[in-house]
């Protein structure tokens, strides 16, 4: 069989692989979803018990119709945690990062309970029961997440990794997934050289027994290989990967390892082909139905809760300096397209007196007293809601940037234009991701988490990104 043939049936065979590797890590957090659902309803019920621990008879009248009352506990409590990216699988968490989160995750889920209740009586469970299964839900899912990350901390249940290529590409491996917390999922096994390539690994992580790579990946029961070689033409034992994938082993390109393991797209390695061949850019009609659908309720949901705060902030930006209200600017859109951004102003007129365009830095002396709180707050970009629903930007997608820029980075930053093959956005992956940037080297950056949204864009990622930006509005994270 030719070799293009025979890399047609190895990758074909490996996407499927691939396909079913994601489906496990989605049914994974599900199921975890699913027994932290289970844990907050269990304490309700443990929370009613301890409450009524002297009167049996108010026990049993009170656990009469409990189960319904628990579950909207259970929903608001692990909604908030969502939000809060503790159901991510591209996310590690330190502990002390964790454990604000969740803290975070508790109260926001009890206020958004205390809001229903008021809203909806009938949903009431009572203070102490509230307060003791909340309590008890925190310690609980505490201990929850603890086993979990003990277990996946074990080597036996992580995925068995083999690299082929021990050169350049290879050990972006060692230097970009490095920390322990960048691994928790797989195991690194070793590298297998390429043959006439280039050694850049350290020896110790080196595999040279003379093996063919379906030998070595028998003897140590390999569960997926890595192919980085630095140069695929000529390296590449074709027939010995088809007898591993026939096996069972998942066999994965270093760009799509990469994308699944960090959440990001490695520019370094990533080539056109792999972009065009991946399969993952989705621009059909229903994906483009269901965005405007998610666009137009989200916006207009977020201004009939925001038009106070609106007029408060058009007020303190009138008071403080003069200048008008709103500062329009021009920015590049979808496909390419211009477009007038407005946002409620936060710097000096003659902020940029010169004509020149120049990126906001870090405590820039341009921004006023009200535009710190509110370039902090993310309140300056409330105004962008309109341009959402008239369809200029959409919620979730690429942050836009102006012209002058935009055509910089198109010269010194590879596949740059790519992000314009979707709207710009009020929030997104690489604003979650990464911090503000301010120079093209976070322009590169902030690349790799844009692309592996335009590659995987969807209606629950774009609910999860919303979600998760509450985090970022409340923590300040990324602003300037």
């Amino acid at each position: 069989m030719p070799d293009s043939g025979m890399a047609g049936l190895v990758k074909h065979q490996g996407d499927a692989m691939k396909t079913i590797r994601a489906s496990r890590q989605k049914h994974a957090l599900r199921g975890l979803w699913l027994i932290e659902m289970a844990v907050v309803v269990l304490s309700v019920l443990g929370a009613a018990r301890l409450r009524y621990l002297n009167d049996l008879s108010a026990f049993d009248s009170f656990v009469g119709g409990i189960l319904p009352r628990a579950l909207l506990v259970a929903l608001c409590v692990t909604g908030s945690m969502l939000a809060f990216g503790l159901y991510q699988a591209y996310v590690r968490h330190r502990k002390i990062d964790f454990l604000l989160r969740l803290s975070v995750s508790f109260m926001f889920g009890g206020v958004a309970l205390l809001v229903i209740y008021y809203a909806v009586p009938q949903t009431y469970i009572g203070r102490g029961v509230l307060a003791l299964a909340l309590s008890i839900g925190f310690c609980a899912i505490l201990l929850v997440r603890l086993l979990v990350l003990h277990l996946s901390a074990a080597t036996m249940l992580k995925q068995r990794v083999l690299i082929y290529g021990a050169g350049e590409k290879a050990n972006l491996i060692n230097t970009r997934l490095r920390r322990k917390s960048d691994r928790q999922s797989f195991n690194i096994l070793g590298f297998v050289p390429v043959p006439n390539q280039p050694i850049v690994v350290d020896d110790e992580l080196l595999i040279n027994s003379g093996e063919t790579i379906s030998q070595i990946a028998e003897r140590m029961d390999v569960d997926e290989i890595v192919i980085a070689p630095d140069e695929r033409r000529g390296g590449m034992p074709m027939e010995q990967m088809l007898v591993c994938v026939q096996q069972g082993v998942l066999v994965t390109d270093l760009s799509s390892f990469f994308e699944r393991e960090a959440g990001m797209v490695q520019l370094s390695i990533a080539d056109p082909s792999w972009l065009v061949f991946s399969g993952e850019f989705d621009y059909s009609t229903p994906r483009r139905l269901t965005k405007r659908f998610f666009d137009l309720l989200a916006a207009i949901a977020l201004l009939v809760v925001s038009w106070p705060a609106m007029l408060l902030v058009a007020l303190a930006v009138r008071l403080e300096s003069p200048g008008p209200v709103l500062y329009r600017q021009t920015r590049v859109g979808e496909h390419g397209r211009h477009f007038e951004m407005v946002k409620f102003r936060s710097m000096r007129v003659d902020a940029e007196s010169d004509g020149k365009a120049v990126w906001a830095q870090q405590n820039d002396d341009r921004t006023t007293r009200v535009g710190k709180f509110i370039r902090k707050t993310r309140l300056d970009e409330l105004p962008q809601l309109f341009l959402v629903l008239k369809g200029e930007m959409s919620f979730v997608g690429p942050r836009p940037e102006r012209p002058q820029f935009v055509e910089m980075l198109n010269n010194e930053v590879r596949y740059y234009g790519v992000r314009h093959s979707v709207k710009p956005g009020l929030t997104g992956w690489a604003q979650l991701r990464y911090p503000y940037g301010a120079s093209v080297r976070d322009a590169n950056e902030k690349l790799k988490f844009d692309l592996f949204y335009v590659k995987n864009h969807g209606l629950l990622f774009d609910l999860m990104i919303m979600l998760q930006t509450v985090e970022v509005v409340l923590f300040g994270r990324g602003a300037r």
